[in-house]
């Protein structure tokens, strides 16, 4: 049976952008879209050249990709013609070979916001989307708040787009622009578009994800004949965030009757490269990976109960719905109190720690996890620490180095302009190679400003650790969380670090201690270790 092809196109770069908190700089907006080209998407919008410098700078010196880039911009303005429109040839000016008009299909929006007729914008979209063609581009007509404008006048809403259409758009994107459309609606409508005339094979959809439906409406617009699928990596967007390509990708891939239906641009090969993508945007966005997220979440294939844990071991397919190599993520068994030794042995093994089945090992292992955790240890999340214990318990924990001593003060006092500031500074004694090495390092980053405590202790641990210092280079620390785990006069405060590598590498580790400062530094050291045994291992040393 031959499949039927689906188009994707990504707005990462532009309603993606819109993400309370996030604005891409141009060199950031080229390697995402680097990333998406491989990944293997058709359309990549760029943004909206004209409306600011960094999108008119990315068009500039745009990539040169084999997914179509696509600009962004608004049908023509009342009163002018689409030749003499300046934001519109702003648009056009940008020289891609497609571009993307956003026009009004909701009565409300075109007498209220625009203060139009509803004849004079349907006249709009006519004649802009005439001007594209006309220059040999291709044309994509975003119908804004198309399905509560349907809602509450069908024809008008169908007029609108069938102007777009008859125009020559090569594509009519529905959009639910504010995201509260739910799937049997979108589907339905979707279909009775589609019976109107506007063909299924241009017809595309933008869904948002006010109601946490986004993908489930992009399916059902699918279902009902829709071709064309719009989203962004990790659904960033306004608001709640649009359809997550991250999730719909992979279904569209691997779930039935999708992957029979249908097939797209991305090869197996690309969707195993999904999670590594996922985590890049994530990293230059500074967030921290959703553990919960589908697919490609930290979590996404994290099993902790020992039962679920002991039928994984025998058949995966018992509590995974897929394999999660085929997405580029990996299986993960928790150590936690509620670990048997058959997970036990499972999780040891996966971090190169062979223990044979009876070994008396694994219940000492099993007693201090117990013991760990009900002081407030949690290695459900903390995996690098819980190999260190296991290795300082196998007696397989090189020596590395010592911490003799270590010191660190918080000071407020004023700058030369007479404000006051904060200065955090760590003093760090270390055994290694055989002599002590002191070293000292402050907070300040290169701006100024106070980095904090854990900051200044992280500089300083790492300032000469001998034959050790250059494997550390890359490392860095991603994120830090602090948990109050009891109450009253004898609360213990947890740390959880999380780091990263240049290997792209991710780990996290614990500290737990009444002092947050001692608790943090344990914290640290388990991080900066387990990267060297990593990288000491990897080296033959």
């Amino acid at each position: 049976m031959t499949k039927t092809r689906l188009c994707i196109y990504d707005t990462t770069l532009r309603d993606g952008q819109q993400t309370q908190g996030v604005q891409f700089s141009t060199e950031e907006k080229q390697i995402i879209t680097r990333s998406l080209d491989a990944l293997g998407v058709d359309y990549i919008e760029g943004g909206w050249p004209g409306a600011n410098p960094t999108d008119s700078a990315f068009f500039e010196a745009a990539p040169k990709t084999r997914a179509r880039l696509c600009a962004f911009g608004m049908t023509k303005r009342n009163g002018m013609s689409a030749q003499n429109d300046d934001v519109l040839s702003a648009v056009l000016n940008a020289g891609t070979e497609s571009v993307c008009l956003v026009g009004k299909a909701h009565e409300f929006h075109v007498t209220t916001a625009l203060g139009i007729t509803l004849a004079e914008n349907t006249d709009n979209i006519a004649r802009s989307i005439a001007h594209i063609v006309a220059q040999g581009r291709e044309a994509l007509f975003d119908a804004e708040h198309f399905f509560d404008g349907y809602r509450a006048n069908p024809a008008y809403a169908l007029e609108a787009v069938r102007a777009a259409y008859d125009a020559g758009a090569r594509w009519i994107v529905l959009c639910d622009t504010n995201g509260g459309t739910l799937p049997a609606e979108v589907g339905r409508i979707t279909g009775e578009v589609i019976a109107a005339g506007i063909e299924g094979a241009r017809l595309g959809i933008h869904t948002h994800n006010d109601t946490e439906n986004a993908v489930a409406c992009t399916l059902a617009a699918v279902d009902a004949g829709a071709r064309q699928i719009q989203g962004t990596l990790n659904g960033l967007g306004e608001r709640c965030g649009n359809a997550n390509l991250t999730a719909i990708i992979p279904i569209l891939k691997l779930k039935e009757p999708y992957a029979s239906l249908y097939e797209t641009g991305v090869s197996d090969g690309a969707l195993r490269e999904l999670t590594r993508t996922s985590r890049m945007l994530d990293e230059m966005l500074n967030r921290v990976p959703l553990r919960q997220a589908g697919f490609v979440g930290p979590s996404a294939f994290a099993h902790k109960p020992g039962l679920h844990a002991s039928a994984i071991i025998k058949d995966p397919s018992t509590y995974e719905h897929i394999d999660p190599v085929l997405v580029g993520n990996t299986r993960i068994i928790p150590m936690s109190n509620q670990a048997g030794q058959s997970n036990l042995r499972r999780r040891l093994a996966s971090a190169g720690l062979v223990v044979e089945k009876g070994d008396p090992a694994l219940g000492v292992i099993l007693d201090e996890v117990k013991a760990r955790e009900g002081i407030g240890y949690s290695y459900d999340t903390a995996q690098a620490s819980f190999e260190l214990l296991a290795r300082k318990v196998l007696g397989q924990m090189p020596a590395l180095f010592e911490i003799k001593r270590y010191r660190v003060t918080v000071e407020r006092r004023k700058n030369k302009y007479d404000q006051m500031i904060s200065l955090s500074e760590a003093v760090v004694v270390v055994k290694v190679d055989g002599e002590k090495r002191l070293s000292v390092s402050e907070s300040l980053d290169e701006t100024g400003n106070d980095r904090g405590p854990v900051n200044a202790l992280s500089k300083a641990l790492v300032k000469d650790l001998g034959q050790y210092s250059a494997l550390l280079e890359d490392w860095r620390l991603v994120d830090f969380k602090v948990r109050i785990t009891q109450g009253g006069t004898e609360a213990v405060t947890r740390v959880i670090i999380d780091s990263q590598d240049r290997q792209g590498r991710r780990w996290s580790t614990v500290g737990v201690s009444a002092n947050i400062v001692d608790a943090s530094f344990e914290a640290l050291l388990d991080a900066i270790r387990w990267k060297l045994i990593r990288d000491l291992g990897e080296q033959g040393g």
